[in-house]
């Protein structure tokens, strides 16, 4: 999921979050100095500095946990500064950089920081993870394979991976890991509802179908699979229903409502042809229009607000 995307959307391509934290990879140990004082003269030793860059860098990791993303990225800047021969301070400024979409700067703190600490898994998994942002989805497999060798029970991770394999039209491979994650993880409906889109495309639609129906059971409130559900009835003859199903995703997440964001979810060609056409019915264009306008009001309404 991309930060361009509303904030209650889940962006089931990016747990980056909840791994780092689920690995525990933040929860570093800043070396004991004693009952050091913070000093009061320039003349700092490299062990000091080093000392107060983990310091600082374990302040940015806390603040990202309370979603303070710039104060965390000012202090994850000083740290690298201050300690920069540690993989801690490139960790999180790398990370930061990806939650903030700026894929680019991201990468290359996190190779400073894998190049540091070169078996770190939470360095593996968050640099496959914006290596498959950039498109670059060999290299985004390689980094998670490897991370995955080194801590297996990750099902984040695992879940990429099946998401990079799923790019590189790996289609066996990719269903085989999401399961690995689902057996990690049994209410990891974004691996349900992924093998689901692989049936749909391999033109299993009952299987695909079951799929959305688990992911629902799972969480009843998530549009992708409520939308996906809806195309393949209708696409069976169930009109009425598919288009109820339908109209409650977008309901629940406008977003669905747009082909690139589908797209961007992994939606193969023979699902998002069906999608196209299930759009153009008269109901779901009404649905459409009335989600446009109520956008279009919100957007207006808070540019109101902004020049109040």
């Amino acid at each position: 999921m991309l930060n361009k995307l509303r904030e209650q959307t889940v962006f089931k391509g990016n747990w980056l979050l909840s791994l780092l934290v689920g690995v525990g990879v933040w929860q570093f140990n800043v070396p004991a100095m004693g009952q050091m004082l913070l000093p009061y003269t320039p003349q700092l030793n490299p062990e000091q500095l080093e000392q107060q860059g983990l310091e600082v860098a374990e302040e940015a990791a806390q603040l990202i946990r309370f979603q303070q993303h710039d104060l965390a990225l000012a202090r994850a800047k000083l740290a690298t500064q201050l300690a920069p021969n540690k993989y801690q301070p490139w960790f999180i400024l790398g990370t930061l950089y990806i939650i903030k979409q700026e894929l680019e700067l991201g990468v290359n703190a996190l190779e400073k920081a894998l190049i540091l600490e070169p078996e770190e898994v939470g360095i593996k998994f968050t640099l496959g993870n914006a290596y498959f942002q950039q498109k670059k989805y060999q290299q985004a497999a390689t980094e998670l394979e490897e991370g995955l060798e080194i801590k297996p029970d990750i099902p984040s991770a695992q879940f990429d991976l099946g998401n990079a394999y799923f790019k590189l039209g790996r289609m066996t491979d990719a269903i085989a890991v999401y399961q690995e994650a689902i057996n990690q993880e049994e209410g990891f409906w974004p691996a349900v509802n992924n093998i689901g889109l692989i049936k749909y495309e391999q033109g299993d639609i009952p299987s695909a179908i079951e799929h959305w129906e688990k992911a629902l059971e799972i969480d009843s409130e998530q549009a992708e699979p409520l939308l996906a559900l809806g195309v393949a009835l209708y696409v069976q003859g169930k009109k009425e229903q598919g288009l109820e199903l339908g109209e409650t995703a977008l309901q629940l997440d406008s977003n669905y409502g747009e082909l690139q964001h589908l797209k961007d979810n992994l939606w193969g060609e023979k699902l998002m042809k069906d999608t196209e056409v299930f759009f153009t019915t008269p109901q779901m264009q009404s649905v459409l229009s009335q989600l446009q306008q109520e956008s279009s009001k919100e957007i207006k309404d808070q540019q109101q607000t902004s020049d109040n």
